[in-house]
Protein backbone atom coordinates (compact mmCIF):
# COMPACT_ATOMS: atom_id res chain seq x y z
CA UNK A 1 0.00 0.00 0.00
CA UNK A 2 1.47 3.33 -1.40
CA UNK A 3 0.07 7.06 -0.03
CA UNK A 4 1.34 9.65 -1.56
CA UNK A 5 0.73 13.42 -2.92
CA UNK A 6 3.48 13.47 -5.70
CA UNK A 7 1.77 15.04 -8.70
CA UNK A 8 3.68 13.58 -10.98
CA UNK A 9 1.51 10.58 -10.07
CA UNK A 10 -1.50 11.99 -11.51
CA UNK A 11 -0.32 10.26 -15.30
CA UNK A 12 -1.91 7.25 -16.54
CA UNK A 13 0.01 4.63 -15.44
CA UNK A 14 -0.77 2.17 -18.04
CA UNK A 15 -1.42 -0.74 -15.72
CA UNK A 16 -2.56 -4.03 -17.88
CA UNK A 17 -2.38 -6.60 -14.70
CA UNK A 18 -5.57 -8.49 -14.79
CA UNK A 19 -8.07 -7.36 -12.69
CA UNK A 20 -5.79 -3.99 -12.04
CA UNK A 21 -7.74 -0.35 -12.74
CA UNK A 22 -7.32 3.08 -12.36
CA UNK A 23 -9.11 5.80 -11.50
CA UNK A 24 -9.40 9.76 -10.89
CA UNK A 25 -12.28 11.08 -8.57
CA UNK A 26 -13.63 14.91 -8.29
CA UNK A 27 -16.13 15.54 -5.51
CA UNK A 28 -17.51 18.98 -5.17
CA UNK A 29 -20.48 20.52 -2.59
CA UNK A 30 -22.33 23.53 -2.96
CA UNK A 31 -23.33 23.95 0.36
CA UNK A 32 -25.46 27.35 0.22
CA UNK A 33 -27.75 25.40 -2.42
CA UNK A 34 -27.33 22.01 -0.85
CA UNK A 35 -26.42 20.89 -4.20
CA UNK A 36 -23.42 17.57 -4.41
CA UNK A 37 -21.46 16.47 -7.70
CA UNK A 38 -19.25 13.34 -8.32
CA UNK A 39 -16.66 12.72 -11.18
CA UNK A 40 -15.15 9.83 -11.89
CA UNK A 41 -13.45 8.81 -14.91
CA UNK A 42 -11.96 4.56 -14.54
CA UNK A 43 -9.00 2.93 -16.70
CA UNK A 44 -9.89 -0.35 -15.74
CA UNK A 45 -13.65 -0.60 -14.06
CA UNK A 46 -12.73 -1.49 -10.31
CA UNK A 47 -16.50 -2.06 -9.40
CA UNK A 48 -17.93 -3.78 -13.02
CA UNK A 49 -19.34 -7.01 -12.16
CA UNK A 50 -18.51 -7.52 -16.08
CA UNK A 51 -14.65 -6.91 -15.33
CA UNK A 52 -14.72 -9.07 -12.34
CA UNK A 53 -16.73 -11.92 -14.13
CA UNK A 54 -14.37 -11.87 -17.03
CA UNK A 55 -11.63 -11.93 -14.56
CA UNK A 56 -13.10 -15.05 -12.28
CA UNK A 57 -13.48 -17.18 -15.24
CA UNK A 58 -10.39 -16.38 -16.89
CA UNK A 59 -9.11 -17.81 -13.24
CA UNK A 60 -10.79 -20.70 -13.21
CA UNK A 61 -9.77 -21.39 -17.15
CA UNK A 62 -13.59 -20.75 -18.08
CA UNK A 63 -12.01 -18.70 -20.98
CA UNK A 64 -8.72 -18.34 -21.66
CA UNK A 65 -8.49 -14.56 -22.38
CA UNK A 66 -7.26 -12.27 -19.35
CA UNK A 67 -9.37 -9.26 -18.85
CA UNK A 68 -7.79 -5.95 -19.82
CA UNK A 69 -8.60 -2.92 -18.13
CA UNK A 70 -8.98 -0.81 -21.10
CA UNK A 71 -12.17 -3.33 -22.11
CA UNK A 72 -13.61 -2.09 -19.08
CA UNK A 73 -13.44 1.70 -18.92
CA UNK A 74 -15.81 3.90 -17.85
CA UNK A 75 -17.15 7.46 -17.05
CA UNK A 76 -19.13 7.94 -13.72
CA UNK A 77 -21.58 11.15 -12.61
CA UNK A 78 -24.06 11.70 -10.00
CA UNK A 79 -25.56 14.91 -8.93
CA UNK A 80 -27.48 15.36 -5.84
CA UNK A 81 -30.04 17.36 -4.66
CA UNK A 82 -30.66 18.30 -0.61
CA UNK A 83 -30.12 14.43 -0.34
CA UNK A 84 -32.59 13.54 -3.85
CA UNK A 85 -30.72 11.35 -6.47
CA UNK A 86 -31.14 13.57 -9.49
CA UNK A 87 -29.00 11.93 -11.35
CA UNK A 88 -26.50 8.47 -11.04
CA UNK A 89 -24.88 8.12 -14.49
CA UNK A 90 -22.28 5.05 -14.83
CA UNK A 91 -21.00 4.14 -18.61
CA UNK A 92 -18.84 1.19 -18.88
CA UNK A 93 -17.37 0.80 -21.88
CA UNK A 94 -14.76 -1.08 -24.88
CA UNK A 95 -11.83 -0.32 -26.38
CA UNK A 96 -10.79 2.54 -27.68
CA UNK A 97 -13.84 4.90 -25.52
CA UNK A 98 -10.99 5.65 -22.46
CA UNK A 99 -8.05 7.88 -23.59
CA UNK A 100 -5.28 10.15 -22.34
CA UNK A 101 -2.84 12.74 -23.34
CA UNK A 102 0.68 10.58 -23.34
CA UNK A 103 2.37 13.59 -21.72
CA UNK A 104 -0.45 15.30 -19.89
CA UNK A 105 -2.43 15.08 -16.65
CA UNK A 106 -5.95 14.61 -17.99
CA UNK A 107 -8.30 11.62 -19.37
CA UNK A 108 -11.45 11.38 -21.05
CA UNK A 109 -14.19 8.43 -21.93
CA UNK A 110 -16.58 9.55 -25.01
CA UNK A 111 -17.08 13.07 -24.65
CA UNK A 112 -16.36 13.25 -20.72
CA UNK A 113 -12.77 14.63 -19.98
CA UNK A 114 -10.86 16.34 -17.74
CA UNK A 115 -7.37 18.35 -18.30
CA UNK A 116 -4.74 19.81 -15.62
CA UNK A 117 -3.48 23.32 -16.36
CA UNK A 118 -0.09 23.74 -14.92
CA UNK A 119 0.27 27.33 -15.92
CA UNK A 120 -3.06 28.32 -14.19
CA UNK A 121 -3.04 25.07 -11.81
CA UNK A 122 -6.42 24.21 -12.04
CA UNK A 123 -8.18 20.99 -13.42
CA UNK A 124 -10.94 21.65 -16.06
CA UNK A 125 -13.62 18.99 -16.57
CA UNK A 126 -16.31 18.75 -18.80
CA UNK A 127 -18.84 16.47 -18.92
CA UNK A 128 -21.55 15.39 -22.10
CA UNK A 129 -23.68 12.64 -22.23
CA UNK A 130 -27.12 11.17 -23.27
CA UNK A 131 -28.65 9.23 -20.17
CA UNK A 132 -31.52 7.24 -22.30
CA UNK A 133 -32.80 5.13 -19.15
CA UNK A 134 -33.69 8.05 -17.59
CA UNK A 135 -34.27 10.38 -20.83
CA UNK A 136 -32.04 13.12 -19.88
CA UNK A 137 -29.25 14.94 -21.35
CA UNK A 138 -26.60 16.57 -19.22
CA UNK A 139 -24.00 19.43 -20.14
CA UNK A 140 -21.68 21.14 -17.94
CA UNK A 141 -18.35 22.55 -17.57
CA UNK A 142 -16.50 23.08 -14.17
CA UNK A 143 -13.06 24.58 -12.33
CA UNK A 144 -11.46 23.16 -9.61
CA UNK A 145 -8.45 25.28 -8.23
CA UNK A 146 -6.08 23.81 -5.20
CA UNK A 147 -6.57 25.78 -2.06
CA UNK A 148 -2.95 24.23 -0.88
CA UNK A 149 -1.38 20.71 -1.13
CA UNK A 150 0.61 18.54 0.95
CA UNK A 151 3.82 17.27 0.49
CA UNK A 152 3.78 13.54 2.21
CA UNK A 153 4.46 10.31 1.54
CA UNK A 154 4.14 6.67 3.16
CA UNK A 155 4.62 2.97 2.00
CA UNK A 156 2.46 0.58 4.13
CA UNK A 157 4.26 -3.03 5.04
CA UNK A 158 1.01 -4.58 4.96
CA UNK A 159 1.27 -7.97 3.11
CA UNK A 160 4.86 -7.59 2.59
CA UNK A 161 6.25 -9.57 -0.72
CA UNK A 162 3.31 -8.83 -2.91
CA UNK A 163 4.80 -4.66 -3.89
CA UNK A 164 2.16 -1.48 -4.24
CA UNK A 165 -1.36 -3.54 -4.46
CA UNK A 166 -2.71 -0.33 -4.10
CA UNK A 167 -1.57 3.43 -4.10
CA UNK A 168 -3.65 6.63 -2.88
CA UNK A 169 -2.63 9.60 -4.51
CA UNK A 170 -4.31 12.47 -2.44
CA UNK A 171 -4.00 15.04 -5.63
CA UNK A 172 -6.08 18.14 -3.96
CA UNK A 173 -7.29 18.17 -0.66
CA UNK A 174 -9.58 21.22 -0.93
CA UNK A 175 -10.31 22.97 -4.29
CA UNK A 176 -12.57 26.02 -5.27
CA UNK A 177 -14.67 24.68 -7.95
CA UNK A 178 -17.02 26.76 -9.74
CA UNK A 179 -18.92 25.62 -13.16
CA UNK A 180 -22.34 25.49 -14.66
CA UNK A 181 -24.54 22.59 -15.18
CA UNK A 182 -27.47 21.83 -17.59
CA UNK A 183 -29.96 18.60 -16.99
CA UNK A 184 -32.36 18.50 -20.51
CA UNK A 185 -35.24 15.67 -19.95
CA UNK A 186 -35.56 14.77 -23.43
CA UNK A 187 -38.72 13.83 -23.07
CA UNK A 188 -40.81 16.79 -21.67
CA UNK A 189 -37.71 19.13 -23.36
CA UNK A 190 -37.48 20.91 -19.96
CA UNK A 191 -34.46 22.07 -18.69
CA UNK A 192 -32.52 22.27 -15.47
CA UNK A 193 -30.31 24.91 -15.29
CA UNK A 194 -27.53 25.20 -12.03
CA UNK A 195 -24.78 27.42 -11.20
CA UNK A 196 -22.19 25.35 -8.62
CA UNK A 197 -20.31 27.52 -6.29
CA UNK A 198 -17.87 25.39 -3.61
CA UNK A 199 -15.47 23.71 -2.28
CA UNK A 200 -14.03 20.04 -3.86
CA UNK A 201 -11.73 17.45 -3.94
CA UNK A 202 -9.69 15.73 -5.91
CA UNK A 203 -7.91 12.10 -5.26
CA UNK A 204 -6.66 9.11 -8.18
CA UNK A 205 -6.29 5.53 -6.91
CA UNK A 206 -4.50 2.83 -8.75
CA UNK A 207 -4.27 -0.94 -7.95
CA UNK A 208 -2.78 -4.23 -9.68
CA UNK A 209 -5.35 -6.72 -8.21
CA UNK A 210 -9.04 -6.44 -8.00
CA UNK A 211 -10.02 -4.81 -4.76
CA UNK A 212 -11.86 -7.74 -2.85
CA UNK A 213 -8.55 -9.75 -2.80
CA UNK A 214 -6.77 -7.13 -1.00
CA UNK A 215 -8.98 -5.01 0.95
CA UNK A 216 -11.96 -6.05 4.09
CA UNK A 217 -13.26 -2.10 4.67
CA UNK A 218 -12.34 0.94 3.62
CA UNK A 219 -13.46 4.25 4.98
CA UNK A 220 -12.60 7.83 3.58
CA UNK A 221 -14.16 11.30 3.92
CA UNK A 222 -13.73 14.67 4.06
CA UNK A 223 -15.12 18.34 5.68
CA UNK A 224 -14.12 21.80 5.04
CA UNK A 225 -14.69 24.82 7.49
CA UNK A 226 -13.71 28.56 8.31
CA UNK A 227 -10.61 27.04 10.87
CA UNK A 228 -9.85 23.90 9.70
CA UNK A 229 -9.89 21.34 6.76
CA UNK A 230 -10.11 17.60 7.53
CA UNK A 231 -9.33 14.67 5.23
CA UNK A 232 -9.22 10.95 6.40
CA UNK A 233 -8.54 7.45 5.34
CA UNK A 234 -8.99 3.91 6.61
CA UNK A 235 -8.07 0.70 5.66
CA UNK A 236 -8.36 -3.03 6.77
CA UNK A 237 -6.45 -5.40 4.69
CA UNK A 238 -7.33 -9.01 3.84
CA UNK A 239 -5.87 -11.34 6.18
CA UNK A 240 -5.62 -11.66 10.63
CA UNK A 241 -2.32 -10.69 10.17
CA UNK A 242 -2.39 -7.29 8.14
CA UNK A 243 -2.72 -4.21 10.71
CA UNK A 244 -5.32 -1.50 8.75
CA UNK A 245 -3.71 1.73 7.81
CA UNK A 246 -5.53 4.68 9.01
CA UNK A 247 -4.12 8.21 8.64
CA UNK A 248 -6.01 11.94 8.82
CA UNK A 249 -4.76 15.26 7.31
CA UNK A 250 -5.46 18.26 8.95
CA UNK A 251 -4.72 21.97 7.80
CA UNK A 252 -5.32 24.87 9.72
CA UNK A 253 -6.98 27.54 8.56
CA UNK A 254 -5.66 30.86 9.82
CA UNK A 255 -2.26 29.56 10.68
CA UNK A 256 -1.52 27.49 7.71
CA UNK A 257 -0.05 24.59 9.62
CA UNK A 258 -0.60 21.76 8.87
CA UNK A 259 -0.88 18.06 10.41
CA UNK A 260 -0.54 14.51 8.58
CA UNK A 261 -1.15 12.13 11.64
CA UNK A 262 -0.35 8.60 11.07
CA UNK A 263 0.00 6.96 14.36
CA UNK A 264 -3.73 7.46 15.03
CA UNK A 265 -6.01 5.17 16.87
CA UNK A 266 -9.61 4.47 15.81
CA UNK A 267 -12.63 2.75 16.28
CA UNK A 268 -15.79 2.35 14.42
CA UNK A 269 -18.89 2.43 16.55
CA UNK A 270 -22.57 1.28 16.01
CA UNK A 271 -22.27 -1.12 13.49
CA UNK A 272 -25.34 -1.71 10.92
CA UNK A 273 -26.26 -2.71 7.83
CA UNK A 274 -28.85 -2.38 4.99
CA UNK A 275 -31.01 -5.04 2.83
CA UNK A 276 -28.65 -4.67 -0.08
CA UNK A 277 -25.83 -2.41 1.79
CA UNK A 278 -22.53 -3.84 3.66
CA UNK A 279 -22.45 -3.84 7.62
CA UNK A 280 -20.62 -0.61 8.25
CA UNK A 281 -19.95 1.77 11.51
CA UNK A 282 -22.27 4.40 11.54
CA UNK A 283 -19.64 6.75 13.37
CA UNK A 284 -16.14 6.85 13.65
CA UNK A 285 -14.01 7.37 16.48
CA UNK A 286 -10.02 9.35 15.87
CA UNK A 287 -7.56 10.12 17.92
CA UNK A 288 -3.95 11.51 18.09
CA UNK A 289 -2.28 13.28 20.53
CA UNK A 290 -3.58 16.75 20.84
CA UNK A 291 -6.06 15.68 18.06
CA UNK A 292 -9.69 13.78 18.46
CA UNK A 293 -11.74 13.55 15.74
CA UNK A 294 -15.93 12.43 15.58
CA UNK A 295 -17.33 11.35 12.53
CA UNK A 296 -21.11 11.00 12.66
CA UNK A 297 -22.34 9.36 9.38
CA UNK A 298 -26.66 11.10 8.93
CA UNK A 299 -27.83 11.63 5.93
CA UNK A 300 -27.46 8.43 3.14
CA UNK A 301 -26.62 9.80 -0.44
CA UNK A 302 -26.19 6.69 -2.02
CA UNK A 303 -26.19 3.31 -1.25
CA UNK A 304 -25.89 -0.38 -2.80
CA UNK A 305 -24.16 -3.99 -2.10
CA UNK A 306 -20.45 -2.61 -1.30
CA UNK A 307 -20.98 1.05 -1.14
CA UNK A 308 -21.99 3.81 0.97
CA UNK A 309 -21.44 7.38 0.77
CA UNK A 310 -22.59 9.57 3.71
CA UNK A 311 -23.49 13.69 4.70
CA UNK A 312 -21.74 13.62 7.36
CA UNK A 313 -20.92 15.91 10.88
CA UNK A 314 -17.49 16.13 12.02
CA UNK A 315 -16.42 17.28 15.32
CA UNK A 316 -12.43 18.19 16.31
CA UNK A 317 -11.09 18.58 19.26
CA UNK A 318 -7.67 20.52 18.63
CA UNK A 319 -4.99 21.32 21.41
CA UNK A 320 -7.70 21.53 23.85
CA UNK A 321 -10.16 23.93 21.66
CA UNK A 322 -13.50 22.12 20.48
CA UNK A 323 -14.84 22.65 17.21
CA UNK A 324 -18.79 20.78 16.51
CA UNK A 325 -20.82 20.82 13.50
CA UNK A 326 -18.88 20.61 10.51
CA UNK A 327 -20.17 18.99 7.66
CA UNK A 328 -18.44 16.54 5.55
CA UNK A 329 -18.98 13.59 3.16
CA UNK A 330 -18.40 10.46 4.16
CA UNK A 331 -18.01 7.26 2.23
CA UNK A 332 -17.65 3.59 2.96
CA UNK A 333 -16.52 0.27 0.67
CA UNK A 334 -16.90 -3.16 2.00
CA UNK A 335 -15.82 -5.37 -1.40
CA UNK A 336 -16.56 -8.42 -0.24
CA UNK A 337 -20.13 -7.92 -1.91
CA UNK A 338 -17.49 -7.83 -5.14
CA UNK A 339 -16.77 -11.36 -5.29
CA UNK A 340 -20.70 -12.71 -4.87
CA UNK A 341 -22.47 -13.23 -8.10
CA UNK A 342 -26.04 -12.74 -6.99
CA UNK A 343 -24.44 -9.37 -5.75
CA UNK A 344 -22.57 -8.48 -8.81
CA UNK A 345 -26.47 -9.05 -10.31
CA UNK A 346 -27.84 -6.23 -8.18
CA UNK A 347 -24.58 -3.92 -9.05
CA UNK A 348 -25.60 -4.04 -12.69
CA UNK A 349 -28.54 -2.21 -12.44
CA UNK A 350 -26.61 0.96 -12.11
CA UNK A 351 -24.21 0.01 -14.82
CA UNK A 352 -24.95 0.79 -18.88
CA UNK A 353 -22.74 -1.23 -20.86
CA UNK A 354 -22.97 -1.54 -24.57
CA UNK A 355 -24.17 -5.05 -25.43
CA UNK A 356 -25.01 -6.20 -22.25
CA UNK A 357 -28.83 -6.35 -21.67
CA UNK A 358 -29.58 -6.37 -17.70
CA UNK A 359 -33.51 -6.69 -16.93
CA UNK A 360 -31.72 -5.16 -13.41
CA UNK A 361 -30.67 -1.68 -14.88
CA UNK A 362 -34.25 -0.99 -17.28
CA UNK A 363 -35.68 -2.04 -13.85
CA UNK A 364 -33.71 0.44 -11.92
CA UNK A 365 -33.58 2.83 -14.25
CA UNK A 366 -38.05 2.40 -14.52
CA UNK A 367 -38.46 3.32 -10.89
CA UNK A 368 -35.84 6.05 -10.80
CA UNK A 369 -37.63 7.64 -13.76
CA UNK A 370 -41.20 7.14 -11.73
CA UNK A 371 -39.13 8.42 -8.24
CA UNK A 372 -38.35 11.53 -10.79
CA UNK A 373 -41.89 12.15 -12.32
CA UNK A 374 -43.38 12.10 -8.43
CA UNK A 375 -41.30 14.67 -7.49
CA UNK A 376 -40.82 16.85 -10.44
CA UNK A 377 -40.18 20.51 -8.75
CA UNK A 378 -37.23 21.43 -11.15
CA UNK A 379 -38.53 19.43 -14.90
Amino acid sequence: MNITTDSTQEVWHKLDDPGSYEWWYFDAEDKIQGISVVFIWFAGFAFSPFYLSHYDDWRSSVRPDSPRPDQYAGFSFQLYEHGREIVNFIREGHDGEFGVEPSDIGARFEKNSFVYDCSKDEYRLTVDFVFPARKKHVRGSFTFKPGYRYDFHRENGSMPGNGHRHQWLLSVPKADVDGELLVDDTASGKRLGMHIRGNGYHDHNLGTIPMHEYFSRWYWGRAFSGRFDLVYYIIHFQGKESEPLAIAMLNDNETGRQRVLEKIRFREEGSMRGLFAPVHGRSLHIEEGAVSIDVSHLQVLDTGPFYLRYASNVSLTVDGERFDHIGGMSEFLDPGALKSRFMRFFTSCRIWREGKSSVMYRGYNFFGNQFDWLNRKKF
